[in-house]
Order: C-alpha cells, then structure tokens, then sequence
C-alpha cells in the first residue's frame, strides 16, 4: 500500500518539483510547440499548392478516320511514340493535327526533331510533333483541336515518314493518352497495335456520314478487291471518309473508284471489320466516281 508522505519527505517533495527537472518543461513545451508550428506550416503549404492541371482531351495527331499504328523504341526519349499510316494511304504528305486546342510554335533542329512545332495548352502541358514535311501555322499562332499544325515529313534525324508524338507536362514526357486512354504498353514495332483518330471529324454527328447502300457489299482491308475483311449489309450505313483506288464497274457500264471507310456487319473469321473499305459504287444515289452522304455532302478524303 502507497503511503502519503508527511513532513520533511513532502517538502523534500517540494524542493523536487523546482530542481532541474521541473525547470525542463519549458524546453519540452517549446520544442512541442516547434513541431506543431511546422506542421502546421506543412498543411498550410498544402492546402494553398496549385493542383495538378488536368490534361486536355488529347486526340490523334492525324486525321479523322484514319488508321496509324504506332511503335516506341530505345532511342525515344520523353515516352514518345512514332506514328506511321496502316490504312493504304501515304504517311508524307499527311496533315499533322492539334491534339488539342492552344498556342502553335515552331522550330527547326537540322540534325535532330527536323522541323517540328510544340503546343502549348495552359497549365503545364504541350504537346510535340517532330519530322514535319512543312508548317501549317504561324508561330506563336492560336490553334484549335483538330487544326492543321504541318504535314508528316521526314526532316532531322530520321529514317523515313512519320509522326513523332510527345505529351508533356511540367516538362516531363508522359504516357501518350488519346481520348482518355493510355496507348501503354507501347509496343516495339509497327503493325501490333493500330490507332483511328476521331480528331477533326465533323459532318453526320460525330465523323459519321450516313449513306444508303442498295445491296450487300464486301469489305476489304485496302480499297480494292484483295483481302476480304467481311460484309456491309445494304440499308443506311455509316462511312468515315473515303479513298481513290481500284475501279469497281458493271456490265451496264455503271463504275466508280471511290472506297468508303467503314465498320463491317458481318466480319469473316480471322479478320477485322473496323476501318475496312467498301466499294462506293453500292450507294443508292448519286452518279459515277461521286461519294456523297444521303444529304448531298461530299465524303471527305481519308
């Protein structure tokens, strides 16, 4: 059992509570009170840091409808990746896109992007398009999603036609998202993995142009009669854009060279029916060589 002390052992008590270890709480008192501060400080920092910027709704750097496969190597840098056309038509030559909307600047390095222009789209990101054929704005110009920045060229330090696409923010590459989602994990070479673009569509709703077609009609891989990817039902479709190729003709001399690009009904097995071609001969309108949409709108190129 604890006793209470009494007489001199309670002011021996006393004498304790002012020795050196009572004249150390002040010390500790204000060492808590430090850290306090500072964590306080830190939350404080916190709570006013300017947020990480969302990025803009990225779309491909090409045109709607097409169909590019894309590859990333050693050598690039930032997570870029290279883009190539896989749909029949030429890479050089092709119009280059704002991934989104900003500020358009060039520049030109001889032994290495070649020409190339950055956009830059507030609040930390840009975006980088190297090997550029030509420029297609001014610098320092405004530019809108799906605007014409260049074409795709070879310029620099590079073997051959392509798209050489960056994302950045804050200066830092970043994985290349399209349309909110991430092309990762990229591949090490072309033709594994394939990209259509929606950047630029307009006309139909949506880069959709409705036609009427009069009968069943086969799809292909490229526009013409190789390769058979599946069927187009007859009835009103939906066609992206089309393309000049083999002629298609008739035994009453009806004919035409256009090849709309469009989703397949029916897909063979094995095959692919998005982004396969069909004959525009099989519209139910219009005359020879002619490509319009059931309002009378011309199909735009691929």
């Amino acid at each position: 059992m604890r006793h209470r002390p009494t007489g001199p052992a309670r002011r021996t008590g006393l004498t304790r509570r002012t020795g050196l270890t009572r004249r150390t709480g002040p010390t500790r008192r204000t060492g808590i009170a430090a850290v306090l501060a500072l964590l306080a400080g830190l939350l404080g920092a916190l709570a006013t840091a300017t947020p990480a910027q969302a990025a803009p709704l990225f779309k491909a750097p090409f045109p709607c409808g097409q169909k590019w496969t894309y590859s990333h190597h050693s050598a690039e840098v930032r997570q870029a990746l290279d883009f190539v056309r896989a749909d029949g038509g030429a890479t050089a030559g092709t119009p280059v896109l704002a991934s989104a909307s900003g500020t358009a600047y060039r520049y030109s390095q001889p032994t290495g992007a070649g020409n190339y222009v950055v956009v830059d789209h507030g609040g930390g990101w840009k975006t980088y398009y190297f090997h550029l054929n030509a420029y297609s704005v001014a610098h320092g110009a405004a530019v809108s999603q799906g605007q014409q920045i260049g074409t795709t060229g070879t310029t620099g330090n590079s073997s051959g036609a392509h798209i050489h696409y960056e994302q950045l923010y804050n200066g830092v590459g970043q994985t290349i998202v399209i349309n909110g989602a991430s092309l990762a994990p990229y591949p090490g070479s072309y033709g594994s993995k394939y990209l259509t673009s929606d950047n630029g569509c307009s006309g139909g709703g949506g880069g959709k142009y409705w036609v009427d077609t009069f009968a069943n009609a086969t799809g292909y891989a490229q526009p013409n009669t190789n390769d058979a990817q599946g069927v187009l039902y007859a009835g009103t479709n939906y066609v992206y854009c089309k393309v000049w190729g083999q002629e298609i003709r008739d035994a009453s001399g009806n004919y035409n060279h256009w090849w709309l690009r469009t989703d397949l009904d029916s897909v063979y097995s094995g095959k692919n029916g998005s982004g396969a071609y069909v004959s525009a001969y099989y519209l139910s309108r219009w005359g020879n060589d002619e490509a319009r949409d059931n309002n009378g709108t011309v199909i735009p190129n691929c």
